[in-house]
């Protein structure tokens, strides 16, 4: 019989959760696969997941559970994208999801359910528990271009100290050498490139129209010329460029969305930069709360490289100020702000709405994208 605790291994279906699965069973451990159904339709954790998983588990000879997911999703992600959209910010579900939807009610289930403590998934991320801080750590994976700790930045310590992620040491390309090694039929399995609500309806927008109905507005410039006409201001995002369906001389940038006068307002790219931003619901991860401004380096979207800032906290670090080292483009309302410490995630949060809606042109601007 294993030394190992039992595992319980979060599955949607995509290699990377088949072969975290397949691997903690050639490891010795005792495992459960679980796949929570979210939503009916097309992609992982729809319909067509809940089969591959199935199919996966039967393979290996693993027990399967699948938990009725579909209500916490449709209350802490559906409504909760379609209420940032109506308020012109870009929400991140990820990360939410993460935290609500997923890890939190999968650990309870496998405890009250299974007598389970653990559970897995297939992010690529590293836990590390740091006996001086007493503090259960989360750092980048060693593959840096599939690295999800981004994602992850709100994850408290009672979950990172039950969570493995067995691919946080590999790299994709290992990890499909291994799903052929292990002769899984997910193998061979296309990445999933979007959304899981992007993979179900089609688009952000074809979702959205379902809850939001279109409201003409402006499109207008930062001195309120009119440019153009738009059908919602939940169909724009800060930073965005393409699909204005406006004319200009120069690239147009959106640099702010006007939720009460429903206008859309356009600039070039230097216009379009910030020097620093409020960040709320703040999780502190791999440290305790500050009480002192710090430094680090803050990634202000997922694809973003991750730039120098001073973070300055509040009276009881649950809110924070962040000075950018230099102006930065594209900083969005409803996306998350994540610092690190070289590899080591300390913490992050939710860009909030400026004070200043319209920004004012630099005169030097970053060129990070």
């Amino acid at each position: 019989m294993s030394d190992l605790p039992a595992v319980v291994v979060g599955l949607s279906g995509g290699v990377d959760s088949s072969v975290a699965l397949a691997s903690l069973k050639a490891q010795g451990y005792p495992v459960v696969g679980l796949t929570l159904w979210l939503m009916k339709g097309k992609g992982q954790c729809c319909s067509e997941g809940l089969v591959d998983a199935a199919r996966l588990c039967e393979e290996l000879g693993v027990p399967h559970h699948i938990v009725d997911s579909r209500e916490i999703f449709e209350k802490y992600i559906v409504n909760y994208l379609v209420s940032g959209y109506a308020n012109g910010v870009t929400p991140l579900p990820c990360s939410q999801c993460n935290r609500l939807v997923k890890f939190g009610p999968m650990l309870a289930y496998s405890r009250e359910q299974l007598g389970i403590d653990y559970i897995a998934t297939g992010h690529y991320a590293q836990v590390k528990y740091n006996p001086t801080s007493d503090r259960y750590e989360l750092w980048r994976a060693v593959d840096r271009h599939k690295d999800q700790s981004y994602f992850l930045y709100d994850l408290p310590q009672e979950i990172l100290a039950h969570v493995l992620f067995p691919l946080g040491q590999q790299t994709k390309a290992e990890t499909r050498a291994l799903a052929a090694q292990y002769g899984l039929h997910t193998a061979s399995k296309p990445e999933s490139q979007d959304l899981c609500l992007i993979e179900a309806h089609g688009s952000m927008r074809q979702f959205l129209e379902q809850y939001l109905p279109s409201q003409r507005g402006e499109i207008v410039d930062i001195h309120g010329r009119v440019l153009g006409y738009h059908q919602g201001i939940h169909h724009y995002t800060i930073g965005q460029r393409k699909g204005l369906g406006i004319a200009a001389p120069e690239p147009l940038y959106v640099v702010a969305l006007d939720r009460e006068h429903n206008r859309v307002i356009v600039g070039d790219r230097a216009t379009a930069g910030r020097r620093e931003c409020t960040v709320a619901r703040v999780n502190w991860v791999s440290i305790p709360p500050p009480r002192e401004p710090m430094t680090a380096t803050v990634q202000i979207r997922y694809r973003t490289p991750p730039v120098s800032v001073t973070i300055i906290p509040d009276a009881n670090a649950e809110q924070v100020k962040l000075e950018f080292a230099e102006p930065q483009f594209g900083v969005t309302p409803g996306q998350a702000a994540v610092w690190y410490a070289g590899d080591c995630l300390l913490g992050g949060g939710i860009i909030q709405p400026f004070v200043t809606p319209v920004p004012q042109p630099l005169e030097t601007m970053a060129t990070h994208v």
